[in-house]
């Protein structure tokens, strides 16, 4: 029995991510045993799911690794600027000596080394800046609003080069406000919005990345919570003021919502 009320693709999202309330998800065991091809349909992604959460936490257990230590990045840009200072003065030394004249070179600033971070924390960066700078607008929160959601997502998947989606975040609370069009690592990067019943903002921002880190990465500025990604060529990131606890499975069911994109092509 399904209490006369139909059961809907939403639902069956929802009781994937474990979201339903009992009443409704002992409805959609009742479904689910009447109609084997959702039943199959949804065992495998529950299946899927519990595959994805073993395989990433074990990243969000993870010390931090040594060289990515504050004490350790600080003494190696030290030796770093000292190894070029006593090039730069041998250079000098060299000089003076072959020209027979002594001379000391003024403002010769120290060059720290830069060491570079992985894509998925550019990705990171941009997305968490990109949050702050449009969340906070009354008047223009997106360029195009979710009334013209064929429209929007048309435009933004020609400028990225990418069939770009609008995940479904109801099961969370979340409806899509709309979205617009962002300069993004040399080319267009896309950032979607949406908002739940009590004004609080998400963001999905997507835009083209080099590497292949699929294992999600978090980060925390301020209440902006991220967590980011790389998938076949494009960098995802999805930032709200929330838990990371709270934000992990909706950074899950917008993983899944564009690997079935990709799967489909």
């Amino acid at each position: 029995m399904t209490n006369d009320v139909p059961i809907v693709e939403n639902e069956l999202q929802a009781y994937v991510d474990g979201r339903l309330p009992e009443a409704r998800r002992v409805a959609v065991d009742a479904y689910l045993a009447q109609h084997p091809e959702a039943r199959e349909r949804v065992t495998l992604e529950l299946r899927q799911r519990a595959s994805l959460r073993g395989q990433l936490e074990g990243k969000f257990a993870e010390p931090v690794p040594p060289r990515l230590w504050i004490a350790n990045i600080q003494a190696a840009r030290r030796a770093t600027m000292m190894r070029r200072l006593r090039a730069v003065a041998a250079g000098v030394l060299i000089f003076a000596v072959g020209a027979g004249a002594g001379w000391l070179a003024a403002d010769h600033g120290p060059v720290a080394s830069v060491s570079v971070p992985p894509a998925t924390t550019g990705v990171a960066q941009n997305a968490t800046a990109a949050y702050r700078t449009f969340v906070v607008e009354v008047a223009h929160p997106v360029e195009v609003a979710s009334t013209q959601e064929g429209h929007l997502l048309q435009w933004l998947s020609r400028r990225l080069g990418k069939a770009l989606v609008a995940p479904d975040l109801a099961p969370f609370g979340y409806k899509l406000m709309g979205g617009r069009l962002l300069p993004g690592n040399g080319s267009g990067a896309a950032q979607l919005m949406y908002d739940d019943a009590s004004g609080k903002r998400l963001t999905l921002y997507v835009r083209a990345a080099e590497g292949s880190e699929t294992a999600f990465r978090f980060q925390r500025e301020g209440d902006a919570a991220t967590f980011a990604w790389i998938d076949r060529g494009f960098g995802f990131a999805v930032t709200a003021p929330v838990a990371r606890e709270e934000l992990m499975p909706i950074a899950e069911a917008v993983y899944r919502s564009f690997g079935s994109v990709s799967s489909s092509k």
